[in-house]
């Protein structure tokens, strides 16, 4: 009888706003257009900076903040690691086996396209917001237009021929508005964001982790490396140098701890958290969970993920003046255990090391961080397999606070921030400049001040007894060295150093292909690899092609207006 009544009413009834139902758990737009509406869209359009979408099957390491697979995977610094069967989407990317069907492709371009979609929503709120002053939604424009080239500057760095979206295209009513071709170069489009945000962003900014104006410049001249255009990017550097609001931490390593978050080299952090109240953490350094060793007890037990490769901790060997082997680095391997089982005797590396190296890879007979010393074989999952190094810059120190968060029963999130930009990436960018540019004494001063904090004994990684782990030797380039004789020299020495400062943070893959070196690097890393991981045999890079990754298949597929695809495919897929 109650049910024959409700659907009469139902059937006489003269309207149906009873269907327009406001979604729950969802603000409406006219509760966003204030100050406090604005300020939660533009947190969101921060928060996609890791990467991670929340209740997405493409999250995780997929869009990582750190580009682990994406910049370093590819190129000569790591392995894929772990076992074979694990992810092997991430082994058809590190072998150049690459689909445009692979979900980590998808997963990377929905993350930075939803963090652009979240940047327009912001730009166009600010139209409706009334209890804002001019000036205060001009701040807001522009830390939302650094995030949205940031967004693009990945999708460039990625596909190069990534569309550009911005707040006069996207319209989120209108799924079909962001259907827009990826036909044209869209750095000069990048470069006004970051200008934008450049001009109007302060220099510093009360709430740690938001963009300033020497975060949209140090962005913006990285965007003017990526395109050659030097003269454009030396002003904006010594800007950020002169400002003296940044110096070089004392200790390499305290660019890598929780607890120095925030220190005064970094200019901008993708800030991370844990056992902050959250419902699922995604917080932490979601997009390292697979990198930590494998069965290290209190540390993690899983799961063996981006491995150090051999060619990477050979770089780290010098000379007895303590300079970095340029050429010929490669020619003997640094001892390792790779053929020794776990109960035999082992003899770490003897000769003269780069402090570096122990602060970024875990080898056996060397403290990791504070959990002990490295074991060897019994933190790896498959030495036979992806060799016998652990990543060591994104896990947290025991003693650090906020070191953990359990996920599916294993300690892999922590608060320990990724350091996207900071004052050492300034200094070694100038000095390219510089190379470029013939002032070759000036370039080498630069680098000069890297190796400096790197030589401070202070910060050598030490044994329980505090005697230094390792023989660490390193000095400064003296004067008239032939390193910094001539500009293709002097290139090599500062490209050498970017390596070893920046190493498994992401950056190598890009920066290769940048410089135009790709092919011949990677083409001689395996080479030489290849004897030591049997899965990289073959494994050739191809010029025209590998340089960019393909478009997503299923992207393309629903870029489609009126039956017609959008969105073109790179060359060679």
């Amino acid at each position: 009888m109650l049910t024959t009544a409700a659907l009469t009413t139902l059937s006489t009834s003269c309207s149906d706003k009873f269907l327009e139902v406001q979604p729950t758990a969802v603000l409406s737009d006219a509760s966003l257009a204030n100050r406090e509406g604005l300020n939660l869209l533009l947190i969101g359009a921060y928060s996609m900076l890791d990467g991670v979408q929340a209740l997405s099957s493409f999250s995780d390491w997929h869009g990582a903040a750190d580009n682990w697979v994406y910049g370093s995977v590819t190129s000569d610094d790591a392995y894929k690691g772990s076992i074979e069967t694990d992810q092997p989407e991430i082994t058809f990317i590190e072998t150049r086996n690459i689909q445009a069907d692979n979900n980590h492709f998808r997963g990377k371009w929905r993350a930075m396209y939803d963090g652009i979609a979240r940047t327009n929503d912001v730009m166009l709120m600010t139209a409706r917001v009334n209890d804002m002053s001019d000036a205060e939604k001009t701040q807001a424009r522009a830390q939302a237009r650094f995030l949205r080239g940031h967004y693009h500057f990945e999708a460039k760095k990625m596909w190069n021929m990534a569309p550009y979206i911005d707040e006069t295209i996207y319209n989120p009513s209108n799924p079909n508005s962001t259907k827009v071709p990826n036909n044209e170069n869209i750095w000069p489009k990048i470069e006004a964001d970051l200008k934008f945000a450049y001009d109007n962003l302060p220099e510093t900014q009360t709430q740690r982790g938001r963009a300033t104006k020497w975060a949209a410049g140090a962005m913006l001249a990285k965007a003017m490396l990526f395109q050659n255009k030097f003269a454009e990017a030396r002003p904006l550097l010594e800007a950020i140098v002169a400002s003296n609001r940044y110096r070089l931490v004392d200790r390499y390593q305290d660019n890598h701890r929780i607890g120095t978050n925030n220190n005064a080299e970094s200019i901008f952090e993708v800030q991370f958290s844990v056992n902050d109240g959250a419902s699922i953490s995604n917080n932490g350094n979601r997009g390292a969970t697979l990198n930590y060793p494998m069965g290290a007890g209190a540390l993690t037990t899983c799961c063996g993920f981006f491995q150090p490769s051999q060619n990477l901790v050979n770089a780290f060997k010098t000379d007895e003046n303590g300079l970095p082997l340029l050429d010929t680095f490669n020619e003997a391997d640094v001892t390792n255990d790779q053929n020794i089982l776990s109960d035999q005797a082992f003899t770490p590396f003897a000769g003269p090391l780069d402090p570096r190296l122990d602060h970024t890879v875990g080898r056996r007979g060397i403290p990791f961080l504070d959990w002990g010393v490295h074991p060897g074989r019994n933190w790896i999952r498959n030495q036979n397999y992806a060799g016998p190094y652990s990543p060591k810059k994104h896990v947290p120190q025991r003693s650090d606070a906020a070191a953990g968060w359990t996920w599916s029963g294993n300690p892999r999130q922590n608060a320990n921030n990724y350091r996207m930009i900071r004052l050492s990436h300034v200094l070694l960018w100038l000095a390219e400049v510089e190379v470029e540019q013939g002032n070759f004494e000036r370039a080498r001063q630069l680098v000069n001040q890297i190796r400096r904090r790197a030589a401070n004994p202070d910060g050598f990684l030490r044994t329980a007894a505090g005697a230094p782990a390792a023989n660490y030797v390193i000095r400064e380039y003296p004067a008239s060295h032939p390193a910094f004789s001539n500009r293709d020299r002097a290139r090599q020495a500062v490209r050498f150093e970017q390596r070893l400062e920046f190493a498994m943070e992401g950056h190598r893959f890009f920066d290769l292909v940048r410089w135009g070196t790709v092919e011949q690097t990677m083409n001689e890393y395996y080479r030489v690899e290849q004897t030591k991981r049997t899965y990289l045999r073959g494994v050739t890079f191809v010029k025209g092609k590998h340089e960019y990754f393909p478009v997503p298949v299923q992207e393309i597929f629903n870029s489609k207006l009126d039956g017609k695809e959008t969105l073109k495919q790179n060359p060679g897929y």
